[in-house]
């Protein structure tokens, strides 16, 4: 356990009398996220800042530092039969909470467990005025600032450095199976519909090649009276399958990586219309990932078909806009935001938005 919050301070006031830029860096796992950082920013590591604060399994309550690996978080976890519900990417295994909660990512049971943005119940951020701040709390029932808390998801750190993380737990399930079935696109989607609107343990709904896997979760007697009505084949290993695909370990993200890789929020009832090419269906319909070429402004226009946004997620040119187009409002609001936490443009110029 390290503590260098007073180091990263120094750092950043230091780079503001000197008007000299930051990218920060924790374990670098998700650099490829969000635009190529405009100029030659200086390095703001926060890998060494590390280690858990304060954990509660009582209270179902976790606090640590941004540069925590997950891999720690899961192990301490494990040990109370605990998890973080949201079930975040490790795309390494230096892959941090801090990093996680500045992307916004999360995993397969996000529809139903929560995103890591439910999660969050208070930060500590250092602002670009060098300011050491403290939004929410460690508790539930406190909400005083979470609205502040909660604005740093997916905003890929352009608003500040956060440098501690207060999270809500959930028990792990006593018991989880998956079911396979052979369905097409759209007999599968009506499928992972009709099933999420059933008061029944779904945990994860995912569609690829040809299969819809279905994941329950929860008391053995409500899992294993679902499994036998809903039918489909168990699948074997089926840790090891959503695992995969949390992590972005499954072909479809493995094979063909030179191609741009592009991923849709849409509504999950939706019937957009899809390109030809691979595409994988996570989230009951909700989340959506198109492999191969494609323009901005074709695939802005799918997603607003299906009702959401889509962003280019790997590969492809870095240098333009890589997230949908937000209407003048919003942009005005996020400049704002900007203004308000990092005024003179410190922290990761240009990697949300050419804008900010």
């Amino acid at each position: 356990m390290t503590d260098i919050a007073d180091r990263l301070q120094e750092q950043i006031l230091t780079a503001a009398a000197e008007k000299r830029r930051l990218q920060i860096v924790g374990g670098g796992s998700k650099a490829f996220i969000g635009r190529r950082t405009e100029g030659e920013p200086d390095t703001l590591a926060l890998a060494e800042h590390s280690g858990i604060v304060s954990y509660q399994p009582v209270e179902l309550v976790l606090t640590a530092r941004a540069g925590t690996p997950l891999i720690e978080l899961d192990a301490a976890l494990a040990e109370h039969n605990q998890m973080l519900s949201f079930e975040p990417p490790r795309f390494s295994a230096a892959s941090t909470l801090g990093g996680t909660l500045a992307c916004n990512l999360s995993g397969p049971g996000r529809p139903w467990w929560g995103s890591v943005r439910d999660q969050v119940l208070g930060i500590r951020l250092i602002n670009g005025l060098g300011e050491q701040l403290r939004f929410g709390g460690q508790v539930m029932k406190n909400v005083a600032g979470y609205d502040v808390s909660r604005l740093q998801a997916g905003a890929l750190g352009t608003l500040g450095v956060i440098t501690e993380v207060s999270l809500k737990l959930l028990p792990r399930p006593s018991d989880s199976r998956t079911l396979v079935l052979d369905a097409g696109l759209d007999e599968a989607l009506s499928i992972m519909n009709r099933r999420a609107a059933e008061p029944k343990p779904l945990s994860a709904a995912c569609w690829i090649d040809g299969k819809l896997y279905l994941r329950l979760s929860g008391a053995h007697s409500a899992v294993a009276a679902t499994a036998g009505y809903w039918g489909g084949e168990p699948l074997e290993y089926a840790e090891d399958h959503w695992q995969q695909l949390r992590d972005q370990q499954l072909p479809f993200f493995t094979a063909d990586a030179e191609r741009p890789l592009w991923r849709f929020s849409v509504n999950p009832t939706a019937r957009m219309p899809m390109l030809d090419g691979r595409w994988l269906i996570d989230w009951g319909g909700a989340q959506r990932w198109y492999r191969g070429e494609a323009e901005m402004a074709e695939m802005e226009r799918l997603a607003a078909a299906g009702g959401g946004q889509v962003s280019l997620f790997r590969g492809g040119d870095r240098s333009g806009e890589v997230m949908h187009t937000q209407p003048e409002a919003l942009q005005r609001l996020q400049q704002r935001l900007k203004q308000a936490f990092d005024p003179d443009g410190l922290f990761n110029p240009g990697r949300l938005y050419s804008w900010m």
